[in-house]
């Protein structure tokens, strides 16, 4: 506690503004507990750059973490590019205190003599990984804390390529910002080297992403769409791109088309949570509309729900979108030849049914740890093949490669191009999911998170990881455990052989168990929130759309058994 306080009471220093010091000051007279959420750790770079809950203290967002982060991002920029001015581009959500926030960092970049492109308003993430080298920067900053609470925000860094950082840019800029003090950050900002954009960029986007996912289907102007926000950033462009891709029949929540990052209308602006999507599904079923999409509010994931076969709305998981815009592109790119130097991505936590459509295409799958910043290194690592899509669990896809993270924006195109198409051949987006199932087998996946806050809750994550590994599960729901997978020593072992292999993916706290029935248990810790993930996944043979009723009730019931054994 000691340390703690030590770490406390340096923010009471000059070094830091009066309201900062003042903060600071009460809750160590005030609040212990607070005190210590505040300055047990320092906020790190996880999955999804930097994030956390707003305020004063070395475990929180504010102008002086995020402005060491970006000292220290200035430094290396400087140092790998001795003979060029530096240029970033930044962009911003709805988050409270996003603007400022991004205008502190875009200052301190400034100060260091780095050329520097504001967005003069909100933007979205993936037009933020387009305008990387649409502007042909050497990085880019977008301030979001995706579909976290409102009390958090974030920093997420994007290098040359338009991809998040990753090895060894990763762990060569996180040195440089632990070399540094808080003293060592370059307020002095200079106007000059800071150009606001907007309209120019927007366009240029907009083009990029109806190219990528304009399939040229016909009766676009029968598809039934309505659109939600979520009070984030996807307002800024996707009613744009929609409309110049033929999409006139699109209905636009209006209650949740304001940005507000309070998000006033949800308990939490995920897609993935059926309650966030609650007033579209009502309005949908209100006007007979065909497809409802959501996004988060820096709009790199979306939620899809479309009519089931008894005519309900009802809200698809991001396995089951994946697989079906995988499996679109992919016949689009028959129809036009495939040449044999395709790949399609995926990560290890997402359903196994994204390697048996591989399988059926002849197409390679690579497969990732969680998070697209591995799914863009693919594309750079492997400049010679083609990167038609790909996508993980959460939510979140990406088409081609002009946008290098998750892209709501252009996935929405496309789930209209899937969802149109099929309804002018006399299906629908949910029958042709049920296809897949009688084509691939019918996997079903459930994710359990349990949310552990503060040290104590890190210190429960760390022991139930240590636990789920040291005490190796012999069999899941009666079936034989054949494989587990540790990518924390990126080794894999076949239980009944004792044949250990070498898992040729960067090392990571994953822990995944395989069953003879072909039965998945993963177990991962979050890298941007207080949660333990378990990621299952059950199969079986479905050979006819008719047994999906049948077969959904017994793979839910399998689900349940596990989960209830998992005791989690």
């Amino acid at each position: 506690m000691d340390q703690i306080k030590n770490k406390a009471e340096y923010w009471t220093s000059e070094v830091f503004d009066i309201e900062t010091r003042n903060e600071i000051r009460s809750i160590i007279d005030n609040d212990p507990q607070e005190l210590n959420d505040r300055f047990y750790k320092d906020l790190a770079f996880g999955t999804g750059g930097m994030r956390g809950v707003m305020g004063a203290g070395t475990n929180r967002v504010n102008k002086y973490t995020l402005g060491k982060a970006t000292q220290g991002l200035s430094n290396y920029i400087k140092s790998s590019y001795p003979n060029e001015q530096g240029k970033v581009v930044i962009a911003y959500d709805c988050r409270h205190n996003s603007d400022t926030l991004a205008r502190t960092v875009a200052e301190v970049l400034s100060a260091n003599g780095i050329k520097v492109f504001l967005f003069s308003e909100l933007r979205t993430t993936p037009e933020l990984s387009f305008a990387v080298r649409h502007l042909n920067c050497h990085a880019g900053i977008v301030l979001t804390a995706s579909h976290n609470p409102p009390e958090y925000n974030g920093y997420k860094v994007y290098w040359t390529d338009g991809g998040q950082i990753v090895p060894p840019e990763d762990q060569e800029i996180i040195s440089e910002i632990n070399s540094l003090s808080f003293e060592d950050i370059n307020f002095n900002h200079n106007d000059a080297l800071i150009e606001l954009i907007d309209k120019d960029v927007d366009e240029a986007f907009i083009d990029a992403s109806c190219k990528n996912g304009d399939f040229g289907v016909e009766e676009r102007d029968k598809l039934k769409v309505v659109f939600t926000s979520l009070h984030g950033t996807s307002i800024t462009v996707i009613p744009h791109v929609l409309e110049k891709a033929g999409y006139s029949d699109v209905t636009i929540i209006a209650e949740q088309a304001e940005p507000n990052g309070n998000f006033p209308t949800v308990k939490s602006p995920n897609p993935e949570e059926p309650e966030a999507l609650s007033i579209a599904i009502t309005k949908a079923e209100e006007i007979g509309a065909d497809i409802v999409i959501g996004t988060d509010p820096d709009s790199d994931r979306l939620g899809i729900a479309v009519r089931n076969n008894n005519g309900k709305i009802e809200l698809l998981n991001g396995n089951q979108t994946m697989l079906l815009m995988t499996k679109f592109l992919l016949d689009q790119r028959t129809e036009s030849g495939l040449n044999g130097n395709e790949f399609i991505a995926s990560t290890i936590v997402s359903t196994p049914m994204m390697q048996k459509l591989a399988e059926a295409y002849g197409v390679e799958i690579k497969t990732s740890l969680t998070g697209f910043k591995w799914i863009a290194k693919m594309i750079k690592d492997f400049p010679k093949q083609d990167f038609i899509g790909g996508g993980e669990e959460s939510f979140g896809f990406m088409l081609g490669d002009f946008v290098r993270d998750k892209d709501a924006v252009t996935s929405t195109l496309l789930a209209c191009e899937i969802a149109a198409n099929a309804k002018s051949n006399g299906s629908s987006f949910y029958k042709e999911l049920l296809a897949c199932y009688t084509q691939y087998g019918f996997y079903k996946e459930r994710l359990v998170s349990l949310v552990k806050k503060g040290s104590s809750g890190a210190q429960e994550i760390k022991q139930m990881m240590v636990d789920f590994k040291n005490n190796p599960l012999e069999s899941i729901d009666n079936s034989k455990v054949i494989i587990i997978d540790d990518y924390n020593t990126s080794t894999s072992t076949n239980v009944m052989s004792g044949k250990v292999n070498d898992i040729d993916i960067p090392n990571s706290n994953v822990l995944i168990y395989t069953t003879e029935d072909g039965t998945k248990v993963a177990a991962r810790p979050s890298g941007t929130e207080p949660k333990i993930k378990f990621y299952i996944s059950v199969n079986d043979v479905m050979k006819d759309v008719n047994n999906f009723k049948s077969k959904n009730i017994e793979l839910e019931s399998k689900l349940d058994r596990i989960v209830a054994e998992l005791g989690v």
